[in-house]
């Protein structure tokens, strides 16, 4: 016996020598057969420049054949009611363990989603004024706003032995405010943006987009229902006709012998245009709801979401919705005075919750904050905050960028919770460009972007990195230095009395003609300063981090409107319509309707994308292909990189100004390795950020707002941008960016700090002039990390 315990003691225990996750072959996107093994147990930080494929290999791969095998562990019934995935093109993947995304996508923005909601932080605040709230009121549902109250009453017959009808009723008591509805406002219609009453409804008084006047579902289901005259001016409508007209409840009436559901028109207008996410409207529909409708807060509740009787119980004189309005670091301290040991458990997993927002730099916050108003940055720590007290170990975290939207002094802060995952026993997988970031091991991919990527630079320790000669290596200690000279202003905008959100009554005069950055620590009230009071103003170009919106049909080429000039010229130089060459209408591959690939579904497996026989992936019909402009066909041309296709352009018989134009601006945003034809969804954060800066740069306005244009970007890129950024400026355009970057604080010819903290610590303005001025006070968080980034 002590013989053999001796010699098993020498070699590892057979579960322990699985301590890499071994990726043979990846082949995702841009990948090269990449082949690389990850430690187990480590913080792994992968860098390189945009589009270099680290989210490929991180997120396409690793994470997603881990999402997928777990839910192949669910029975073929449960699948179905799952998101499908197709397994990523690779050779071999060992080692896997359960992975947990904590990415930058937004937060739900639904009316009803909250801070609160978003954490589990609610249901906890509710529990305990269920049990600690005088007068006592209910159950958690009736601090709920999301439960209506609901009464009802009648009989119910109970089949058991002779069966016999019992009188039963129904109360449930809810929290929902009911003149909003939980939603904390209340929308009013402005019906001179619906119609014009001095027009009859057959002379088409409707001015609501998509509403013709031979739309059979809208315009003749009110002209042609028989309630009302459709010859007859709307404004002089009897009062019975008005109310039909605008408020009649859901009736059936016949059109052309079919029946249709008429109903009043604010009623539809609530239905298909106010119960949606303003956001996920087409940009014409979101204009028309922004004219048409007015949001003020609910009269009822004072924008609280709750009913009265859920406001009027309390614990210690605060009500659940005072106590959602503070920011979650006074909410800790509150929750902390509490002692009543009936709910001591539920008390400390509370008090947890509300510690973790503090501790990772989100105490600014309050739990009633609508989730849709986050940055990127903030709705990856709200998402963060439910793992840091989880239990689980040997789980593989996944994180983009966790320090988008840091401030420098923030950013330690975020490292520490990185380390303390890892510390727990996890794998800790980070994509990210900020050179502060600790790592225990680094994976650095390129060298390029694009098609001149997708392959392993370098693996190995910081220091190995830093002296290595990859681009990352090279630009690892870049700092960029204070400028000699500074541009003067040209005018100044004022701003007086900002009092959005946390703003104090803030006046500033931002400089016009120069390059003006915005500094402060993350909730400082920055973007309520720039986007409350510049970003709504005449002549202001406001390029935010929203995602783009398009299909896997939308393209560069596309979205920047540059496909618009190519089919003219393709269409006169061979004298044929333009539609012929686009791949959405009469040129478009009748086999894969003209998207390249055909999709199956698979039902309960994964669906598979196979490449279109009939057009070979090119997605046109052959007949078009036939068509050339400059010896190329049209697949040829969106097959072309940016700067392929700027040289194309630019010159020759294929020489077309609109497009160049385009194209130049592409490729100055630093994205020339873009092909025109590349679905938009395959574009990683970075890259659709510049996207939309380059299509706004044609734009006719004097000021530009841009929202930390540095994120997503590479060491090596941020050079780019400050040139990028320098040559608006000297074109005669105003630059206000909004920025945690030293480098581009550095650069910039004036900066207007707030803080000095965050939330009710922050929104004062506590520094305006030039860096180097900055640089020498020290008096702000801002100026002594600029200070020590320049090595002054």
């Amino acid at each position: 016996m002590a013989t053999r315990k001796g010699a098993a003691s020498s070699a590892p225990h057979a579960a322990d020598v699985h301590d890499v996750i071994r990726v043979h072959g990846a082949r995702v996107n841009n990948l090269k057969d990449v082949s690389i093994e990850i430690p187990k147990r480590r913080l792994t930080v992968f860098t390189g420049v945009s589009g270099s494929g680290k989210t490929s290999l991180v997120f396409n791969t690793i994470a997603a054949e881990s999402q997928r095998l777990i839910n192949e562990t669910y029975s073929a019934f449960v699948q179905g009611f799952m998101p499908t995935q197709a397994r990523p093109e690779v050779d071999v993947l060992d080692g896997l363990t359960t992975a947990i995304i904590v990415d930058q996508q937004k937060l739900g923005a639904d009316p009803r989603s909250t801070v609160g909601t978003a954490t589990d932080a609610n249901a906890m605040l509710r529990i305990l004024f269920s049990r600690l709230g005088k007068p006592h009121i209910g159950p958690p549902g009736a601090y709920a706003f999301n439960v209506p109250s609901v009464r009802a009453s009648g009989a119910i017959t109970v089949e058991r032995g002779a069966k016999k009808a019992v009188k039963a009723t129904f109360n449930r008591t809810g929290g929902m405010c009911t003149r909003c509805e939980g939603r904390g406002t209340v929308s009013d219609i402005d019906l001179t943006q619906l119609y014009d009453d001095s027009k009859s409804l057959a002379d088409g008084a409707f001015t609501i987009p998509g509403w013709k006047s031979d739309s059979f579902w809208t315009v003749r289901v009110y002209a042609e229902s028989g309630l009302l005259d459709p010859h007859k001016p709307i404004r002089k409508f009897t009062k019975k006709e008005m109310h039909d007209f605008l408020y009649r409840e859901p009736v059936k009436v016949k059109v052309e012998g079919v029946n249709l559901t008429y109903e009043g028109l604010i009623p539809k207008i609530q239905k298909s245009f106010l119960s949606k996410d303003k956001e996920a409207l087409q940009p014409h529909i979101r204009a028309f709801v922004e004219r048409a409708v007015t949001f003020t807060t609910c009269p009822e509740c004072d924008g609280t979401r709750l009913s009265e009787g859920a406001r009027s119980s309390k614990i210690k004189r605060i009500n659940i919705a005072d106590a959602c309005a503070m920011q979650t670091s006074d909410l800790a301290a509150w929750v902390g005075e509490i002692d009543e040991p009936s709910v001591a458990p539920l008390l400390t997993a509370l008090r947890q919750t509300l510690d973790s927002f503090v501790e990772i730099g989100l105490g600014y916050l309050a739990l009633d904050r609508p989730t849709g108003t986050l940055s990127g940055g903030e709705a990856q720590r709200v998402k963060m905050i439910r793992h840091l007290g989880s239990s689980l170990t040997d789980v593989t975290y996944v994180f983009d960028e966790p320090t988008a939207g840091l401030h420098p002094h923030d950013i330690q802060r975020m490292n520490r919770l990185l380390l303390r995952l890892r510390d727990k026993g996890n794998t800790v997988l980070v994509v990210e460009h900020k050179p502060e970031t600790i790592a225990d091991h680094v994976v650095d991919l390129g060298p390029g972007a694009g098609t001149a990527g997708g392959t392993v630079c370098f693996e190995g320790s910081v220091e190995g990195l830093r002296a290595g000669d990859t681009v990352t290596g090279r630009h690892f200690d870049d700092r960029a230095t204070l400028k000699d000279t500074r541009r003067g202003p040209t005018g100044a905008l004022e701003v007086r009395g900002a009092d959005a959100n946390n703003l104090r009554g803030v006046d500033v005069d931002i400089p016009l003609g120069v390059l003006a950055v915005v500094t402060g620590v993350a909730g400082s009230g920055k973007s309520s300063l720039i986007h409350g009071s510049v970003s709504g103003l005449d002549g202001v170009v406001s390029i935010d981090q929203g995602a783009i919106r398009g299909s896997r049909r939308s393209n560069p080429a596309t979205y920047t409107g540059l496909l618009d000039p190519i089919r003219k010229a393709f269409a006169k130089a061979n004298d044929v319509k333009p539609a012929l060459f686009s791949a959405n209408s009469e040129g478009a591959c009748p086999g894969c309707n003209g998207v390249g690939v055909v999709y199956t579904d698979l039902a309960m497996m994964a669906g598979v994308a196979t490449v279109c026989e009939e057009c070979e992936g090119k997605r046109f019909l052959a007949s078009v292909l036939e068509y050339r402009l400059g010896g190329r066909d049209i697949s040829e041309v969106l097959a072309m990189s940016v700067t392929e296709a700027e040289e194309f352009f630019g010159s020759g018989e294929a020489h077309t100004p609109a497009a160049h134009r385009v194209l130049g601006r592409l490729a100055d945003v630093g994205l020339g390795y873009l092909s025109l034809g590349q679905p938009l969804t395959t574009l990683s954060g970075g890259e659709r950020q510049r996207l939309k800066l380059a299509t706004h740069m044609g734009e006719k306005g004097g000021i530009y707002v841009l929202d930390e244009p540095t994120t997503g970007l590479h060491l090596a890129d941020v050079e780019q941008l400050l040139g990028l950024l320098d040559r608006l400026v000297d074109s005669g355009k105003s630059v206000i960016v909004i920025e945690h970057h030293q480098a581009v604080m550095a650069h910039a010819d004036w900066i207007i700090d707030l803080g000095p903290g965050a939330g009710h610590d922050g929104g004062r303005l506590v520094f305006e002039g030039t860096p180097d001025d900055l640089v020498a006070d020290r008096s702000t968080l801002t100026g002594e990390h600029l200070a020590a980034y320049v090595g002054a």
